[in-house]
């Protein structure tokens, strides 16, 4: 069985038993996270598709982690002009274990 969920503006296809890393949540390490935006869930045979969710289905989640990935490098620069900017930015992410999908 496995389930397409929505967090953080993103899709994810998840599966019991996944690590995942979600954008981040506020959310406590070791605490279980419900999330009821599934847009799919197939088990088998059957495959139920919402519009835009599945009526009653969640998919419940443990926190295992907080942290930051890794660095992305940004350069801005115009030649001939005697212009160079540079930035980074690292994204935060929880990293989730899918414990168990409910779908009625």
């Amino acid at each position: 069985m496995f389930a397409v969920i929505k967090t953080g503006g993103k899709q994810y296809k998840v599966t019991e038993g996944d690590l995942v890393k979600v954008e981040k949540l506020d959310a406590e390490e070791g605490k279980t996270v419900k999330i009821s935006e599934v847009l799919m869930v197939i088990d088998g045979e059957n495959t139920t598709v919402g519009t835009p969710n599945v009526k009653g289905a969640t998919v419940s989640a443990k926190v295992n982690s907080h942290g930051r990935g890794p660095k992305v490098k940004i350069v801005k620069f115009r030649r001939r002009k005697h212009h160079r900017k540079q930035m980074g930015h690292r994204q935060a992410y929880t990293e989730l274990s899918i414990t168990k999908i409910t779908a009625k």
